[in-house]
């Protein structure tokens, strides 16, 4: 087992003059071969590592205070400091470090501090400075002793020896007791020479010096003669204060006396330090680095007696809890727990979170709720410094408490409720208290601080939790203000108290995603936020527009739907308006707004203020905002327009017909079948908005919450797909797709057709599969249609139909050498409808036909009948399904040049007319 006279904590002076907890371990003394001498060594009591490694040197000053520090410097402001459990193990680490460096360990110093500037100041003087000669310690001497040590106190050695002279010589309660003279003899001259000298011990910052001074039998006396300051003229009144008015209240018993001494002394050294003594200059700011250093010290040493005193702790909390405790008494316990927790903020991390480890498993929360259920304001007061502690430290506790109780407790007891509640009723004029709990439930909602787990249920939950059971209870005082169209109350109070909800909110909404999303909507705070808009403070109208603009700010559609659906640009503008061409805050907040819309293109909003507001906006002229958004406006309508008839166009674009021209196979021109053109958009329309919702835009990188994604995807049905290149490039493939399957379906017929011979007479077959439906009408011209017609062709001039009986019609005797089987069909055998041509030229000289494919073994075609019209004569034969029509025997060249010709038609060649 380790010696426990030789634990110690190490502590190191940090840059604002803090000593630091740098680890608890057992301290030894040791020949290091590395740094090749004896060395201190602390090695830690956790895990074994060395916390320290420091060797002795012969020119360090090693500084013994208060029988269990060690305090000296390693190098240039590097103080360290070992704290021993016991007195027996500094004295045994004293002596080593005495031995190493050849003095008496009956010294509390081992060296001159010498510090660099002294080199310079004292070069003429002797290595070993002779020691200092006190004068007598009589009444006509004080003057004298007040010029001596005056004068000492800018050289450090000369420090040194009047600290050590005077506490060899017990010249302290010397003075002690010529100030008892004085002050009987009223000699008001000696006492302003004492309250020097002893401003000037003070000054020595000498620890020694200090634990005589604060000695339970004279500190009062020290306090009397520091109440005679030369420059007051009268003397104050502090031993009065401290004796009478300050009273010691001992609410729970304590068996420890030295707690108690402990406590004491440190309440009267705080005293001094803080009301007594002069606020130093800022050359003596680090004169009194030890007197800091032993009020540090005394708390560190008073929490960890408190700490381990279980039956202390144990009897204070039933207390503070009980109903049978008198609410005189429950005070007193209130405010002794309050100063115990900020005793605790000078403990390090380690210590700091064992002591609220301590006091949360005791009770502390639940404490801390009924007080605050009580009508007590100065318990409440001191409860909520107390509940600020604990949050800072660690909120996720708090949050793990708050989710605990929520199973078996109504809303209105909740922790956090009863936080809310007591900010909206405080009753401070400058509602001091609502901003200290304002910042406590913004560490509460802080996503940042959150645990950070794999499962991320503490972000998750609690902001569940908090949206579901408290987020009403903080934004009631802003809905029932904002019932109206105006605010019912506009005093400066309850402008203020609206202010700080806002700007909670406002933090909600950054920092927040979905919870406060779906709030914003579904209560429609926007609303009720942009009635304060009306108020008479000008703060309160700010608050309102920054919660506003946070919210453009985040560039979400489904804000930006719910800012137009509801026009909640109205009161905006109108507040705009109404405050006129006067330049103030709210003005060039306004602008702010509108400029961000129009900098980030937001095509929604800006749409939106121009169709509804350009009236009332275009006679702003001194800035260029609106004058921008109307011109882009115009721009994007313009281009809506262009697109939207280029699309139409494209959206008249099916798959390709045949047509019969000389016996031989040409492409035709276009025209939309209303299936086809439906079924394409309907399946272009859900791929678009697959891309959409594949590519919503995100204001950070970061991955979205599995519950997050969730919420979002049952808003997809209202997203917005603008997505009319994908749609346009899906309509180009489609035909591009429909085209190549169509050429290979005709190379497979004609493949298999070659093998028949070709003299053989024509079949007529009355199957009820067909390869191919086609449908044979007249129909009106098309620009696209012009654009992709056919050029010049032996079989079909100008791209119109073959006159009847002429030598290309399909009527026509075979005489033609490249058609040697080609028959007319009778009128009572074939189902065709015959369209005659007129003669027309342009308007009707084509036909726009569209074919569809399906998937079959046979190789028939289907003749569909169109619609009757009074220039079509039909007939037809019960049975007859369709007609088999061979292919002509031309070269496959000539029919791919023709293909080829269609997928890619030149758009400036000129359309021929019959």
């Amino acid at each position: 087992m380790a010696d426990t006279r030789r634990r110690v904590k190490l502590y190191m002076l940090n840059e604002d003059r803090q000593w630091d907890d740098r680890g608890t371990g057992h301290v030894s003394s040791a020949y290091v071969e590395r740094l090749r001498g004896m060395s201190l060594l602390v090695r830690s009591e956790t895990d074994g590592s060395i916390l320290l490694e420091s060797k002795i040197q012969q020119d360090t000053a090693y500084q013994k205070q208060q029988e269990t520090l060690i305090v000296w410097s390693e190098a240039d402001n590097y103080d360290l400091a070992l704290s021993f459990q016991e007195k027996a193990g500094c004295d045994e680490i004293w002596e080593k470090i005495c031995q190493v460096q050849g003095k008496d360990p009956s010294v509390d110093i081992t060296q001159d501090v010498v510090e660099e500037s002294e080199d310079e100041r004292f070069d003429d003087m002797p290595d070993a400075a002779p020691p200092i000669e006190l004068p007598p310690c009589e009444t006509n001497k004080l003057e004298e002793i007040a010029e001596l040590f005056s004068s000492v106190l800018p050289s450090p050695i000369r420090r040194e020896k009047l600290a050590v002279a005077i506490e060899a010589e017990s010249y302290i309660r010397k003075l002690v007791d010529l100030f008892h003279m004085c002050e009987d003899l009223e000699n008001i001259d000696g006492l302003h020479h004492l309250y020097e000298i002893f401003k000037s011990i003070f000054l020595l910052n000498k620890n020694a010096l200090f634990e005589i001074m604060f000695s339970d039998d004279i500190i009062f006396d020290i306090i009397g003669i520091l109440e005679y300051d030369p420059t007051s003229p009268t003397p104050t009144k502090h031993r009065e204060y401290l004796r009478n008015t300050a009273k010691f209240k001992e609410v729970v018993p304590m068996t420890n006396s030295e707690l108690e001494t402990k406590i004491h002394q440190t309440y009267r050294v705080q005293y001094i330090q803080d009301v007594i003594l002069p606020t130093p200059s800022v050359f003596e700011e680090n004169m009194l680095s030890s007197l800091s250093s032993f009020i540090f010290f005394n708390k560190v040493e008073i929490v960890s007696m408190i700490q381990d005193d279980v039956k202390f702790l144990t009897t204070l909390f039933a207390q503070l809890t009980g109903e049978e405790t008198d609410d005189n008494h429950r005070r007193d316990l209130v405010l002794f727990l309050k100063e115990f927790c900020t005793f605790s903020q000078t403990l390090q991390q380690p210590n700091r979170e064992s002591f609220y480890k301590t006091l949360s498993n005791l009770g502390i929360l639940s404490s801390i709720e009924i007080i605050l259920g009580l009508d007590d304001e100065k318990m409440k007061l001191a409860a909520i410094d107390i509940f600020s502690y604990i949050v800072e430290f660690s909120p996720s506790m708090v949050r793990e408490f708050i989710l605990h109780e929520s199973i078996s407790v109504d809303d209105e007891d909740l922790l956090i409720n009863l936080v809310i509640e007591q900010m909206i009723n405080d009753t401070d004029p400058e509602l001091g208290g609502a901003v200290q709990l304002i910042g406590i439930l913004r560490l509460l909602l802080d996503p940042e601080n959150m645990l950070a787990t794999a499962s991320k249920t503490e972000k998750s939950e609690f902001l569940s939790f908090f949206y579901k059971h408290s987020m009403h209870v903080l934004t009631a005082p802003l809905f029932a203000n904002t019932a109206d169209n105006k605010p019912s109350r506009d005093d400066y109070q309850s402008a203020q108290l609206l202010g700080l909800i806002l700007e909670l909110l406002t933090f909600c909404v950054e920092h927040h995603t979905y919870h406060i999303k779906n709030y914003i909507i579904t209560k429609d705070v926007l609303r009720r936020v942009l009635v304060l808009l009306k108020s008479r403070h000008s703060f309160l109208v700010l608050c309102a527009l920054r919660f506003c603009r946070k919210i453009i700010g985040l560039k979400e559609e489904f804000y930006n739907r719910y800012i137009i659906k509801e026009n909640l640009f109205r009161p905006i503008v109108d507040a705009f308006l109404a405050n006129g061409d006067r330049y103030n805050l709210i003005n060039s907040a306004m602008i702010e707004l509108f400029e961000f819309i129009k900098v980030e293109d937001i095509k929604s909003l800006s749409t939106y203020i121009v169709e509804t507001f350009q009236k009332d906006l275009e006679g702003i002229k001194y800035v260029k905002t609106f004058e921008t958004l109307k011109i882009r406006y115009d721009q994007q309508r313009d281009r809506s327009r262009d697109k939207h008839s280029f699309e139409s166009s494209l959206k008249k674009v099916s798959p390709i017909k045949l047509k019969k021209t000389s016996g031989k196979r040409k492409w035709s021109d276009f025209q939309v079948l209303p299936e086809i053109e439906d079924a394409d958009e309907e399946n272009s329309d859900r791929h678009a908005a697959s891309i959409v919702r594949n590519n919503r835009f995100r204001r950070d990188a970061r991955a979205p919450d599995e519950d997050e994604e969730m919420w979002f995807s049952q808003d997809d049905e209202n997203e917005e797909n603008d997505s009319t290149p994908q749609v346009s490039e899906l309509l180009k493939n489609k035909i591009d797709s429909d085209l190549e399957h169509i050429h290979k379906l005709w190379e497979n017929k004609k493949t298999k057709d070659n093998q028949l011979d070709v003299e053989t007479p024509p079949r007529l077959l009355s199957g009820t599969k067909s390869a191919i439906n086609i449908s044979i009408k007249t129909g009106s011209n098309s620009s696209l249609s012009s654009l992709l017609s056919m050029p010049d062709s032996p079989g079909s001039p100008g791209g119109s139909p073959p006159a009847p009986n002429s030598p290309e019609s399909p009527c026509s005797p075979p005489t033609s050498p490249h058609s040697p089987g080609r028959l007319c069909p009778t009128p009572h055998v074939s189902p065709v409808s015959v369209h005659p041509s007129k003669g027309s030229t342009g308007s009707n000289a084509g036909s726009l036909t569209a074919i569809t494919t399906t998937s079959t073994t046979t190789t028939a075609s289907r003749i569909t009948d169109s619609p009757p019209s009074n220039n079509v004569v039909t007939t037809k034969a019960p049975g007859l399904k369709g007609l088999v029509d061979y292919p002509d025997e031309d070269s496959e060249e000539e029919e791919e040049d023709e293909e080829e010709d269609v997928i890619a038609p030149s758009p400036k060649r000129p359309r021929v007319g019959t």
